[in-house]
């Protein structure tokens, strides 16, 4: 492409957008609204994965000491159980520690003040890296000498993984087909605007014009198109989730729904609607044409 048709087509481009300003404002706001639908559900389905891997970084598997064991060799107990493959951290939980965490989740008084601390155990909570060996971590921690007893939850660890899983497949379905709507939709606003101009691609193809030349006009058209909507949505759902996110914290008390801050992922956010918005814009322009080069 020499450079003189590369500035005809910018032009050309940019030119149809204010001769055609309604349908051109209808394509904008039906892309905004599709980007900022689509940004909407990932950004629900990302906090959602970030929230699950947070409880599953919570998650433990208490290994309790046997009676009778001195300092030094429960710390040989703790030192056994970090070298333990898909161990991420081990916690120390002395007798009276496990007492007093007990005290503060039980409400009734007659229960506190009748508390034996020899039913209670020194332990080690046991932090894992990955949920799914959970049973055998579970089993190796077991079979370390010194472990009296272990506590593990494996329905609550297949319960993670499986939200994990259901949560990260109807994301990704639900994106692709909103995205593969939006390009229908504007595919079908930008050929309102084609229709408008069919005697012009007409006499063009009549006198020799290329449908390389017809098309790449349309193309930098809805390449304008897609980077518009996915700024104006950009702002727009920047605004959206600082809203939400603020309702969430105010509503929230116990703060167990913890929304990752915009200015965290905004790069990540931009890049995607700025792509997202091309692709439709400039898919839609495509599809749209198609039709009127066959003259």
């Amino acid at each position: 492409m020499q450079r003189h048709d590369f500035t005809y087509f910018v032009q050309e481009g940019v030119s149809n957008l204010f001769s055609h300003g309604f349908m051109s404002f209808a394509a904008v706001g039906i892309t905004v609204a599709c980007l900022l639908i689509m940004g909407t559900f990932s950004l629900v389905a990302y906090n959602a994965e970030m929230l699950l891997k947070t409880l599953e970084s919570e998650y433990e598997i208490l290994a309790f000491v046997e009676e009778g064991y001195h300092d030094a060799l429960t710390q040989q107990v703790g030192e056994k159980l970090r070298q333990l493959p898909n161990v991420k951290s081990v916690e120390f939980i002395t007798r009276q520690e496990a007492m007093d965490a007990f005290e503060q989740r039980t409400l009734d008084d007659y229960t506190r003040a009748h508390l034996d601390p020899n039913m209670f155990r020194d332990r080690y909570a046991v932090f894992v890296e990955d949920l799914n060996l959970v049973r055998q971590t579970a089993k190796e921690v077991r079979d370390v000498a010194g472990v009296g007893d272990v506590r593990v939850d494996e329905d609550i660890a297949g319960g993670f993984i499986l939200v994990r899983n259901v949560a990260g497949a109807v994301s990704l379905a639900l994106v692709a087909v909103l995205l593969v709507v939006s390009v229908f939709i504007i595919s079908n606003t930008i050929r309102l605007t084609t229709f408008d101009r069919r005697d012009e691609i007409a006499i063009m193809k009549m006198v020799g014009a290329t449908n390389s030349f017809i098309r790449w006009p349309f193309v930098y058209e809805g390449f304008f198109l897609g980077l518009l909507s996915s700024l104006i949505a950009f702002g727009l759902q920047w605004l959206v989730y600082a809203t939400m996110a603020q309702s969430i914290s105010a509503a929230d008390t116990l703060q167990f729904l913890r929304v990752v801050p915009f200015a965290d992922i905004w790069k990540p956010v931009a890049l995607t609607f700025t792509a997202a918005g091309m692709v439709i814009g400039v898919g839609g322009s495509l599809t749209a044409i198609r039709k009127f080069l066959q003259v």
